[in-house]
């Protein structure tokens, strides 16, 4: 049978099916047709229309609000946004609407205290006290706090009292004087156990202020942003919230999510980008524009013994971390409103990205998006949401 025949065929039974009749109950937003670009091969135009498929039909049911973009190799199989950027005002998103990472901003926090590891400005042995005297835990070294084994409280827990005073944006130097004067009690020993905590990431971007003489935005701006092109990148203390290009957050509803004083606190989330300056990262990294291969190669070990099936490393989640080819490396976001999966397999250099400012649990599907690249039905949910 003809070659170009099949192809035809497969691309129409899967453009039938994103258009399936709906019932009438259900409304949804009519989006663009998603640009295939005319340089891939027909199998990679397959996934594309694959995938738009998917996120239509997503969208369709109500399950879905963002962006999406899959990389292999260093090309965009697929992009596309769909949905809403400001419901109230009709405002529909666009590939520069800016979402919150939410805690996706953990990885991009670790990229710069690795990158000033690699300078010799930061060792990552030493304890957090060594850089800040009066910190009241003086045992909790550098590490355990990107790898998440401190043991430290979560200050959003601890400090909930001082975060929701009506009108205030807490700054990192707040959460750490409100942490040193109210001295919360540890959850755990240091290195005692994997235990994930937003406090540890503050903490470093704190210590990055401290060693850089640098406010935490600026040095991300100058040293990550603007050399890798992220036009469309920044922390929440550089952002308008009310430009248009900044998206509105919400609840399955539809209700918008009201922000408080820990989303000015920065390096554990706050960060907004989008999934094209994401995917810049994620080639940086993958060209080790950045940081060196065998500073990754640390970044992405497993330092959890006790984490069987999933583990952490240094900013980095991690799956299949015994097999080399299909390991991943990753980070979840949730907060307010948003949510965000940044995903890399490093065997063959794949990029998936998916920013939602909805609850939208669907974001975190990632395995269907491999299931189509890899054209299996065996890989399972990774079940971290954060």
């Amino acid at each position: 049978m003809n070659k170009l025949f099949i192809l035809n065929s497969f691309l129409i039974m899967f453009l039938s099916c994103g258009n399936a009749v709906l019932p009438e109950a259900i409304t949804y937003i009519q989006p663009e047709k998603a640009i295939i670009d005319t340089e891939l091969s027909s199998e990679q135009k397959i996934i594309a229309y694959k995938l738009d498929t998917m996120f239509v039909r997503l969208n369709r049911l109500g399950a879905f609000n963002g962006s999406i973009l899959v990389a292999k190799s260093g090309a965009i199989l697929y992009q596309k946004t769909i949905g809403y950027c400001d419901k109230e005002n009709g405002c529909m998103l666009s590939d520069s609407s800016m979402f919150q990472l939410a805690s996706v901003s953990k990885v991009i926090t670790s990229t710069a205290v690795l990158m000033l590891y690699e300078r010799e400005l930061i060792d990552l042995n030493k304890t957090f006290a060594s850089y800040f005297p009066d910190f009241p835990y003086p045992d909790v070294t550098i590490k355990q706090l990107l790898n998440h084994r401190s043991g430290l409280p979560n200050y959003i827990y601890a400090l909930n009292s001082e975060i929701y005073q009506p009108g205030y944006k807490m700054s990192n130097s707040d959460m750490y004087s409100y942490l040193k004067i109210k001295t919360p009690k540890v959850y755990l020993k240091p290195d005692k156990c994997f235990n994930y905590c937003n406090t540890n990431y503050a903490l470093l971007a704190l210590l990055v202020e401290k060693v850089t003489n640098k406010p935490f935005s600026v040095f991300l701006k100058e040293e990550l942003f603007n050399p890798l092109g992220m036009k469309n990148t920044a922390t929440i203390r550089d952002i308008d919230l009310n430009n248009p290009q900044v998206t509105k957050a919400y609840d399955l509803k539809w209700k918008p999510v009201e922000f408080d004083a820990s989303d000015y606190v920065l390096g554990d989330k706050s960060v907004y980008s989008t999934a094209y300056d994401l995917f810049l990262f994620s080639e940086a990294l993958y060209q080790n524009k950045i940081i060196k291969p065998e500073t990754q190669q640390m970044a992405y070990l497993p330092y959890s013994k006790e984490k069987k099936l999933s583990n952490y490393g240094l900013g980095w989640r991690i799956k299949n971390f015994k097999d080399t080819v299909s390991k991943e490396v990753f980070h979840n976001g949730w907060w307010h409103g948003y949510r965000s999966s940044f995903h890399r397999r490093l065997s063959d250099t794949t990029t998936v990205i998916i920013l939602s400012n909805q609850l939208n649990k669907a974001v975190y599907n990632t395995y269907k998006v491999y299931e189509i690249l890899d054209n299996t039905g065996s890989v399972t949910n990774d079940g971290e949401e954060d």
